[in-house]
């Protein structure tokens, strides 16, 4: 690598991780304004465990991330394995239309799911967040998912039904074991996605009930606080400890044990 190409490199970085660097240090700064010199002080985690609010809309987003995550690596595997070892009708139709709801803006998104949830009588509400979520995510999933089938020998598979195996049962004994760590990535995506998610929660909400994003924006709008960096340090924290469990057990693209 050249120079050159190794600074573009260093300041890509710098440029995308440096605004979170600095959030994570401003939620230890004493001042309520960002006031310099730095001060460390742990006095906005304190006041967080005491802000009612802010914890439940965490948790709100942490637990419909969680569902989310749940449902749509279940349909998306499954949607998946469809696409790759079956041949229909419509197969290539299906794949074209998994990639507008990742290309298509948002606020489209949210404002179409919102007049269609109104039209069918779905409404607002947890549910129809949920149901905003999870349709938004399956199609991550199943492009994750279906990118490592690709990496599969269905040889193997095949060779498990020759010796007696029933394809079902083949399934869960040879492919799905190889197939784990994608299914483990795309859950962790899927997870990404929900949490993430500001414009559908934002218009799919209901007085009462938000998540963190929408309640972030409220926050910013009526008086920011070193608060919301105290939270979101702990949900980066997290997250960061998902994906390095992830890459130390699954390891992708590591070398088996053939034995």
């Amino acid at each position: 690598m050249t120079f050159a190409a190794r600074t573009y490199l260093i300041a890509v970085l710098v440029f995308l991780y440096l605004p979170i660097a600095v959030l994570m240090m401003m939620g230890f700064n004493e001042s309520p304004l960002y006031a310099l010199p730095f001060q460390f002080t742990t006095h906005w985690y304190e006041a967080l465990a005491s802000n009612a609010k802010l914890l439940r809309s965490s948790w709100n987003s942490v637990f419909i991330a969680l569902i989310t995550s749940a449902i749509a690596t279940s349909l998306g595997t499954l949607a998946a394995v469809a696409l790759s070892r079956r041949e229909f009708r419509g197969k290539t139709w299906l794949r074209l239309l998994l990639l507008p709801p990742i290309a298509i803006p948002w606020l489209i998104t949210g404002t179409a799911m919102l007049v269609f949830f109104f039209w069918t009588g779905i409404g607002r509400g947890f549910h129809a967040i949920l149901i905003g979520h999870v349709a938004l995510a399956i199609p991550y999933v199943v492009l994750v998912v279906g990118t490592g089938l690709t990496t599969i020998r269905t040889d193997l598979e095949e060779a498990a039904m020759s010796l007696g195996s029933r394809p079902v049962s083949a399934f869960f004994r040879v492919t799905l074991p190889l197939l784990l760590p994608s299914i483990v990535g795309a859950a962790l995506f899927a997870f990404a996605v929900s949490l993430d998610q500001f414009v559908v929660s934002y218009f799919l909400a209901t007085p009462g009930f938000s998540t963190l994003p929408v309640e972030i924006y409220s926050a910013i709008r009526k008086g920011f606080t070193p608060e919301i960096n105290a939270i979101c340090t702990i949900l980066l924290g997290g997250s960061m400890m998902l994906f390095l469990l992830f890459s130390l057990f699954a390891r992708p693209g590591a070398p088996r044990d053939r034995r």
